[in-house]
């Protein structure tokens, strides 16, 4: 799955000694498949460093593998379970991380959010009419990579090669959706975890470079389309 990390300058090489501590899912490095929200936060981070901002892009890869070296959470929507995960993360008060997750996605508690969860944290307002708030909020994501072995799962993609699959994964996406009568979120899956897209996500190979219909038809062998 392609996933975008919007930031003040490209990042090549993971630190996670660098991330900030105290946040939704703990201290970790964020990204989302949300390429929008990504340019938001590249904005926002490149106005308090005055930059333009930039959005990194990478490849994550899960699989069996994964799930067996890294221990993952995954929450459904604005939850119950996940409100209570976001308040022990954002705990000032804890001297250590909270929890032992490698990977961690779910929404994001963005500025709207942030704003209305203050009110909860502090007890101004009840967590069934913070939640009920949160019912009509728009849906957004995140996944937080706690740990070095988590880090293992993202390839980086240059700029250069980006471009090239996003205009192939618009057009291989739309045929999944019509070709097996599935939505958008179930042909993606299907699309970023082949075999197909990790091929054309290696620039060491020349398979980015095949027309989409081409890379179409491998990816039907390959998924029985």
């Amino acid at each position: 799955m392609l996933v975008y990390h919007g930031g003040y300058t490209l990042i090549n090489e993971i630190d996670l000694e660098k991330c900030r501590p105290y946040t939704d899912f703990g201290k970790g490095f964020y990204v989302t498949k949300y390429k929008h929200h990504a340019e938001n936060w590249a904005k926002k981070s490149g106005e308090r460093h005055n930059t333009d901002g930039c959005i990194t892009v990478f490849n994550y890869i899960d699989s069996p593998f994964v799930d067996y070296i890294c221990k993952k959470k995954y929450f459904k929507g604005y939850t119950e379970k996940w409100l209570d995960f976001i308040a022990k993360n954002r705990n000032v008060d804890s001297v250590e991380q909270v929890h032992n997750f490698d990977i961690i996605e779910g929404p994001v508690a963005n500025d709207k959010v942030q704003n209305r969860l203050q009110y909860y944290l502090t007890g101004k307002t009840s967590k069934n009419d913070f939640l009920k708030e949160l019912t009509y909020h728009e849906e957004t994501h995140q996944i937080c990579f706690c740990t070095i072995a988590s880090l293992q799962t993202l390839k980086f993609i240059d700029r250069d090669l980006t471009i090239c699959i996003e205009q192939i994964s618009e057009n291989i996406l739309t045929n999944i959706i019509n070709d097996k009568n599935i939505d958008a979120d179930l042909a993606s899956d299907l699309f970023f975890s082949s075999k197909t897209f990790s091929d054309i996500s290696d620039k060491r190979h020349d398979h980015y470079k095949m027309e989409w219909q081409e890379i179409y038809k491998t990816l039907q062998n390959e998924l029985n389309i």
